[in-house]
């Protein structure tokens, strides 16, 4: 059974004619109700996917600029300071807005969304910070000619830094603390 929009009104375009003639409660009516809502729903799950994964492609896009200076393979300490740098990146702006607030105002939207998002990042940090493996040569290779798309990510291998130095093998896509 058809279950694409255009699929359906193609259906009932061949079986009635026209489609200005359909009675409000009617089979074909229905069919065309539950093909859009359908239609609606798979774009609403689709625009909430791509923004979850919309974090981890700017993560390694960040992660890709940062390459571009080096060479070849990071060390263990370049690759924890590129971290840093990563969850330091709201830190001017952050600032900026600070001081631009009079005082005995409350904090803006902008400020306490950098703040939330400095303080998630430094508690994953703690925890397992998700990164391109850019210890291996071959990771840094691959990384340097990604193209930006989320599917194209399966290809690079990752892993969990802890602010301690111990790294962890990790899976694409991250789940939890894998």
């Amino acid at each position: 059974m058809a279950k694409g929009l255009y699929k359906v009104q193609k259906q009932i375009t061949k079986k009635r004619g026209k489609l200005e003639a359909l009675h409000e409660n009617s089979r074909d009516s229905q069919r065309l109700r539950r093909a859009g809502a359908r239609e609606d729903r798979l774009a609403r799950v689709s625009a909430v996917t791509s923004r979850t994964r919309q974090v981890y492609v700017d993560r390694v896009a960040f992660f890709q600029e940062c390459l571009q200076d080096a060479s070849g393979a990071l060390s263990d300490s370049e690759l924890a300071e590129i971290v840093q740098k990563f969850i330091d990146r709201g830190a001017s702006e952050l600032e900026e807005l600070r001081q631009e607030r009079r005082k005995g105002r409350p904090p803006s939207k902008r400020e306490d969304a950098l703040v939330q998002r400095a303080q998630a990042e430094g508690k994953e940090y703690t925890t397992g910070f998700w990164v391109p493996d850019l210890t291996q040569e071959e990771v840094v290779l691959r990384l340097k000619v990604w193209n930006g798309e989320w599917a194209n990510m399966s290809t690079l291998k990752f892993i969990r830094l802890l602010r301690d130095g111990t790294k962890q093998a990790s899976s694409f896509p991250p789940k939890g603390l894998s």
